[in-house]
């Protein structure tokens, strides 16, 4: 009678790796793979065949649930009282729209508008400037976005396009900060076939190259679902990026993970004046003040994602200590885990087994770098794994010990 040892099969693109005690370290580097995460997103690039019917909200309808759907016939709207009670109402526009009468939207109660400015790296919105200044002129306060195709190009590729061609700010009180549309793929695979890790890495990419040029982290605008399902339910960018939400409904229903609340709803993608139905969530004076202020990065992140994750009441368990510098940013020990944060990655979590080998890897400092995800699960439900930024990435698995299975003589 013999034993034979349980051979668990780790995910597929690992050529070389070393393993350590049931974890598994993959490092990029020219002997090996690419991991699972990389700066650049995946070669399936799309054709853009039809940018000018791409705008913000232009695959939501496809997505809604039937009961939404058959709503959204009647024009569906959040009470119009509100608008006497001071909350600005206003609307997005893009190519689709063509020349906007301004003086007419403005006459009927406008506040602000966000204007499509362009999209992936070679297509511009041929009435940008008539729909962008135009609403300044007509003292409306408006806004850029870019219609993301996060499969075509890097983030920061992609944030440099943007800004180059009207996607700027500027503290005057009009203009609103630059905003990516990051939504349904309008041409093929929803997550525009990237891993949750991969999409963050990608939008946090675009954040912090707009952040880095203008001094405002961008808008991002997307719905629960989508984001939830392409991101893993990142909450990490919640502390620092307004949310701009797409729900057609008469209520905004729930928030993406991280969000407390919405800075603007999407309610509708059809309403009083031309393009979507928006509505801010507060005060003309809070619009502006919004227009106005500058963003700096949250005062301290780690505690406000600590504070996310519950506490004291979280698998964290209590601080151990106050927080220390680490290359670029800062880390946190708990009872249970670390946190560590650079402006890059935001805060996330490494603990357990991953996080000793971690540091006997040198941690931040070392050759894996910091983490760009918390902990989560291999596809098979089995083991658990950490993604780093590393040189171009590297990611940390561990599985459970394998078990000796008894095989017959």
């Amino acid at each position: 009678m013999s034993f034979t040892p349980f051979l668990r099969r780790w995910p597929a693109g690992f050529a070389a790796a070393t393993v350590m005690t049931g974890v598994l370290v993959a490092l990029a580097g020219p002997a090996l793979a690419q991991p699972p995460l990389a700066a650049a997103p995946p070669p399936n690039r799309t054709a853009v065949t039809h940018p000018a019917a791409d705008h913000l909200g232009s695959t939501v309808r496809a997505h809604l649930p039937d009961a939404q759907v058959l709503a959204q016939r009647r024009p569906a709207a959040p009470a119009q009282a509100n608008q006497a009670d001071g909350q600005p109402y206003g609307m997005d526009v893009s190519s689709f729209q063509g020349n906007v009468d301004w003086s007419t939207v403005a006459a009927g109660g406008a506040k602000f508008v966000y204007v499509k400015a362009s999209e992936d790296t070679g297509y511009l919105n041929p009435y940008f400037d008539q729909q962008y200044n135009g609403a300044y002129t007509a003292g409306l306060i408006r806004g850029a976005y870019h219609f993301a195709l996060p499969n075509n190009s890097s983030g920061a590729t992609q944030a440099d396009y943007f800004l180059a061609h009207g996607g700027g700010w500027a503290a005057d009180g009009r203009t609103l900060p630059p905003m990516l549309d990051i939504e349904y793929n309008p041409y093929g695979q929803v997550c525009y076939n990237m891993t949750p890790g991969q999409m963050s890495y990608w939008i946090r990419e675009f954040s912090t190259t707009v952040h880095a040029r203008t001094g405002r982290y961008p808008t991002i605008y997307s719905t629960t679902d989508w984001w939830n399902l392409c991101t893993g339910s990142d909450a990490s960018f919640a502390a620092t990026n307004p949310l701009f939400l797409a729900n057609y409904s008469t209520s905004v229903g729930a928030m993406p993970a991280g969000w407390a609340h919405q800075m603007i709803w999407q309610y509708s993608d059809h309403g009083t004046y031309p393009g979507d139905a928006d509505v801010f969530n507060g005060s003309l004076a809070a619009l502006r003040e919004f227009a106005a202020a500058s963003s700096p990065p949250a005062a301290d992140p780690i505690a406000d994602r600590y504070a996310q994750l519950g506490g004291t009441s979280s698998y964290l368990g209590g601080p151990v200590g106050g927080e220390y510098p680490i290359p670029g940013g800062a880390g946190q020990n708990y009872q249970t885990g670390r946190m560590y944060y650079t402006p890059a990655t935001g805060a996330h979590v490494v603990r357990g087994t991953i996080v000793d080998d971690y540091l006997a890897l040198g941690g931040p400092a070392g050759r894996v770098g910091t983490p760009v995800t918390d902990e989560l699960p291999t596809p098979d439900g089995a083991g658990r794994f950490n993604h780093f930024t590393g040189s171009g990435g590297a990611s940390i698995y561990w599985t459970p010990p394998a078990e000796p299975t008894r095989s017959k003589d």
